[in-house]
């Protein structure tokens, strides 16, 4: 079982991250109060595992906020879940593919962009099946039920 290690909602697009305790996540939307909201990618989620494997390959020690992603995970692998759902609490998510990294990248480390294209090294984006709140310390695991 893995846990919710950070929460991050961006303000206005390619804006900043600030840091969360709690977020609500809004079915068919995504999280109240992020400016990129809607369609498929209604939350990114990002594993700290792979982001510390990631610093390491680039020499870097850069914070998971610098991956621009909403929600981080600890213990939960995301390579390949495409279809998959996630439980974080008492949210459902289903998990629509892979966070391809952007220039953006690049810009906050030389070698991160390239580094991230594999394995999934910039996270999953997913959209909200069960609506509720979510707090840093929630459980997070893979849902046996996988009806949408």
């Amino acid at each position: 079982m893995g846990k919710l290690v950070a929460i991050y909602l961006k303000r206005c697009h390619r804006g900043p991250m600030d840091f969360q305790n709690r977020a609500e996540l809004l079915k068919g939307t995504g999280i109240k109060g992020n400016a990129d909201r809607g369609g498929r990618r209604q939350v990114t989620l990002l594993s700290n595992e792979r982001w510390e494997d990631l610093m390491k390959q680039i020499g870097g020690d850069l914070g998971s906020d610098a991956r621009r992603a909403n929600l981080i995970l600890s213990g939960i692998d995301l390579e390949n879940s495409r279809g998959r759902v996630l439980r974080i609490g008492s949210c459902r998510l289903l998990i629509g593919g892979e966070t391809r990294p952007c220039e953006q990248m690049e810009a906050v480390a030389p070698g991160l962009q390239r580094a991230m294209r594999e394995r999934w090294g910039g996270g999953a984006y997913a959209e909200i099946l069960t609506a509720g709140t979510v707090s840093i310390g929630d459980n997070v695991s893979w849902d046996t039920d996988t009806s949408v």
